[in-house]
């Protein structure tokens, strides 16, 4: 029942952010370290928490060589981490499980960046 909750609550956020005005407000379009719920509210499409039981902030996206979420989109509307700037490829391997529990983690790498060869 609270997991229907959370869902309607989310779906209700995501309709607003549709409808909005695009001009910064307190529900979308939010800098980074404003608090949100959803990462479609934030400019940098990134709503990160530390932990499960954090208030969610907006934050900018990870860099290269720094961890990252698989997916670009998240069943939960925000990230552990940030996924990774334009450009950038998140190195992890993905998983439906961790798709479900919030836990597909890798690193940001430049997908044409020449690969290094061990000898």
């Amino acid at each position: 029942m609270r997991t229907l909750a959370l869902i309607g609550v989310a779906a209700c956020l995501a309709a607003m952010t549709a409808a909005a005005p695009s001009e910064k407000g307190i529900i979308i379009n939010l800098d980074n370290g404003n608090l949100c719920v959803l990462s479609a509210q934030c400019k940098s499409s990134c709503c990160h928490r530390r932990s499960a039981t954090s208030l969610a902030r907006c934050a900018p996206k990870s860099a290269e060589t720094h961890k990252c979420s698989a997916k670009v989109r998240s069943l939960y509307g925000s990230y552990y981490f940030c996924p990774c700037e334009d450009g950038l490829k998140c190195d992890t391997d993905w998983s439906i499980g961790g798709s479900i529990t919030n836990t597909n983690f890798g690193v940001c790498v430049d997908p044409n960046a020449p690969k290094s060869s061990a000898a």
